[in-house]
């Protein structure tokens, strides 16, 4: 296979848009704050057993967090674990023009 068999697709940002989820704005939320999620149990070097003793939620739901299995978690929730693991925690959304498909860009051979 060459150079030449091949495209380059620029994404929207949005992997879940860009492969057509019905909810892709919902589930790029939840996996940007159960990323910050796992990156303050990492910070703090916390066991999802310590997390639990720590915050009073059961380590089984930072296993699912830590495995990306985020579908039973409502985004109000990832939000309230995150403010158990840190006090300072501020949520921003911003709205910005959606674009309708990714760009496809021709490679010039």
């Amino acid at each position: 296979m060459s150079k030449d068999d091949f495209e380059l697709v620029r994404g929207s940002g949005n992997i879940y848009r860009d492969f057509g989820r019905a909810n892709s704005d919902l589930e790029q939320a939840r996996a940007i704050i159960a990323a910050k999620i796992v990156g303050a149990l990492d910070a703090q070097k916390l066991s999802t057993r310590d997390a639990e003793k720590l915050t009073g939620i059961a380590h089984s739901e930072f296993s699912r967090i830590r495995n990306a299995q985020l579908a039973r978690f409502t985004l109000d929730r990832l939000i309230a674990v995150l403010g158990k693991l840190d006090d300072g925690v501020e949520v921003k959304v911003t709205f910005n023009k959606r674009k309708s498909a990714p760009q496809v860009v021709e490679h010039a051979a």
